[in-house]
């Protein structure tokens, strides 16, 4: 990505880009589009290979350390790399308490209704919907936090 396009610009790249994944099958630990991706690593592909984040690799990670473990592994590479903010803008990551801590993350896409690209387990592929049409995700004490790139230290 070069450095004159707008921030407006670049959010649009990195939901176009998020958008590519839809249809990727859910697989753990995987970041090959079309072929296998989980929720982390589709915001590592996304987020390093537009340019926003130097390259960086999370893994290896156990598949359910979230149901075991309160340490906060996910919410751990997020934060030294992006702000959190109180509202999301499209291309900003949204974060949900899944088991013990924050453990699945998706893309924002669209923000009045709020709406997520997302490797989801239970649809057992990359896709993208509403957050009020996730049973799942939309329960209060999923508490959603979001996170920025832009104006991140």
């Amino acid at each position: 990505m070069t450095a004159a396009l707008s921030e407006i610009q670049t959010r649009a790249h990195v939901v176009a880009q998020a958008r590519r994944w839809i249809g990727t099958p859910y697989h753990p630990g995987a970041d090959v589009h079309g072929i296998g991706v989980d929720c982390g690593m589709l915001l590592v592909r996304v987020f390093v290979d537009t340019g926003l984040l130097p390259p960086f690799d999370p893994r290896p990670y156990p598949q359910d350390w979230h149901l075991h473990r309160d340490d906060e592994r996910y919410l751990g590479f997020l934060l030294g790399r992006t702000r959190e903010v109180s509202g999301p803008e499209p291309g900003d990551i949204v974060m949900f308490r899944q088991g013990r801590t924050y453990a699945h993350g998706g893309i924002v896409t669209a923000t009045d209704p709020l709406v997520l690209v997302h490797a989801f387990s239970p649809a057992q592929a990359v896709i993208e919907e509403p957050l009020s049409r996730n049973g799942m995700l939309a329960q209060r004490q999923r508490a959603p936090r979001f996170f920025s790139v832009w104006g991140a230290p």
